[in-house]
């Protein structure tokens, strides 16, 4: 990275040509579009290689969140360009319905052996948004095809991010997010209470020691609405969205021993946590706790192509498998599910993984960044630091009477100085390449210490 005083501009920076009337007609998703108007050039990335970006204004800016958490193995990686351009040439699509193709058919063999034992069944979509209104539909399938159609209602949590189909907004629990789209929520859903408690889990250094019987929550839940109308409880392993919420050791172990004393469904949206993040495949894995479905997308891919899918255990698929072998026993899917470009960067991503040895590279820098950020503590202006695996979160203190203010002007420092940050609320979230040096992470906080305090 560049020295912490001076503004990284690229050797070889070409800006793409645009205009502020281009900058005006793209309606930006999670953005405030009129302050983008006015920092346009900063915030638009015309360039990517490896662990950095470059911006239009001629910054490169050390990838701090891993684009969007998605993108572990860097930008710009020779053999994922080289499995895009060669399946492009051999086979650009394919039906998804009553057809497939073999590299779809292989990535679906891959994970599952990747994923705990038992579960041995992929369905593929192309977001962790459709992954969860997938997996909730599933749930709703599976106790009907039980002979438990009373199991319709749906348990997500507090701060909870499960995208924004209208499935997971309404387990989702993020206020902002649902507030416009009350009407359309599925109805009878329902929220545990969030496992942060800052008071005694304040600048805690991987899964705090209090707090496992914040998993009783679901008890009380079970008693309100009765378990035989809960069909699925669906948890972040850790919440990142959020601001990176680290369950406390044992939490997840008792939501999983509620669930299965009363037969409900326990899924783990893994779009963030997913390949490699905590150094495992899974979290699920991680924390030795086994789900009945898990959602991934983002990381499967490194990014390049749009993809996701649920792993769900054998029995809840074979629940499906009754009727003449000719009908169809899910009615669900996309045009684009288990599209070949995307599965075949997918297949060289994984071997991408294996070759390099990324997700011991991840376990290896997780005490680096560990260290680089609680060194933090004690810095004007920061009120919390949070960490596990290769992720981690700082809180920042909010501007009087303008809540995220704070974080979104670090955000912009940070663009026009040598990192790309993601921030929501006022609390700024990492998630580095498992690509990155230890002295690329030393820099970063040398960098967020700078922007924070400046």
């Amino acid at each position: 990275m560049n020295a912490p005083h001076t503004p990284a501009l690229h050797p070889d920076f070409s800006p793409a040509a645009s205009s502020p009337h281009e900058a005006s007609a793209n309606w930006l998703p999670f953005t405030a579009n009129r302050r983008f108007q006015t920092t346009a050039a900063d915030r638009t990335m015309v360039s990517a290689q490896g662990n950095y970006y470059t911006n239009a204004s001629g910054h490169r800016l050390f990838d701090c969140l891993s684009g969007m958490w998605c993108c572990p193995a860097g930008h710009g990686h020779p053999k994922l360009v080289e499995a895009f351009t060669q399946q492009a040439k051999t086979l650009d699509y394919a039906p998804a319905f009553q057809i497939s193709n073999p590299q779809t058919l292989r990535l679906a063999q891959r994970i599952t052996d990747m994923a705990p034992k038992g579960m041995g069944k992929v369905f593929f979509v192309n977001s962790g948004s459709e992954a969860v209104d997938t997996a909730l539909k599933m749930a709703l399938g599976y106790h009907r095809m039980k002979g438990e159609a009373s199991r319709f209602r749906m348990i997500g949590r507090e701060r909870g991010y499960h995208g924004v189909g209208l499935g997971g907004l309404a387990v989702g629990g993020i206020p902002a997010n649902r507030k416009m789209f009350g009407p359309l929520l599925m109805p009878g859903t329902d929220h545990l209470r969030h496992p942060w408690n800052p008071e005694q889990m304040a600048y805690s250094k991987g899964q705090p020691d209090w707090g496992a019987d914040l998993a009783l929550d679901l008890e009380r839940l079970v008693a309100l609405h009765d378990a035989s109308s809960i069909a699925a409880v669906i948890v972040e392993p850790v919440q990142g969205s959020t601001g990176v919420l680290v369950p406390p050791k044992g939490y997840l172990q008792k939501l999983r021993e509620i669930c299965t004393r009363h037969g409900i469904l326990l899924i783990f949206d893994e779009v963030i946590t997913g390949f490699g993040r905590l150094g495992t495949p899974f979290a699920a894995q991680y924390f030795d706790v086994q789900p009945d479905m898990i959602t991934f997308a983002k990381a499967v891919s490194n990014g390049v192509v749009p993809l996701g899918g649920v792993i769900v255990r054998d029995e809840i698929q074979q629940a499906f498998m009754t009727g003449p072998e000719h009908m169809i026993e899910f009615f669900h899917g996309y045009t684009y599910s288990g599209h070949p470009m995307a599965t075949a960067v997918a297949n060289a991503t994984l071997d991408l993984y294996a070759e390099e040895d990324l997700f011991a590279r991840a376990q290896k820098l997780t005490p680096v960044l560990q260290e680089g950020l609680h060194s933090l503590k004690g810095t004007p202006g920061i009120t919390d630091i949070r960490n596990i695996g290769l992720m981690g979160a700082i809180d920042l203190e909010p501007v009087a009477g303008k809540p995220g203010l704070r974080a979104t002007q670090v955000f912009e420092k940070g663009l026009q100085s040598d990192l790309l940050l993601r921030f929501t609320a006022d609390t700024l979230a990492f998630s580095p390449p498992f690509t990155a040096t230890e002295s690329e992470l030393a820099q970063m906080i040398d960098s967020v210490k700078r922007l924070v305090t400046q």
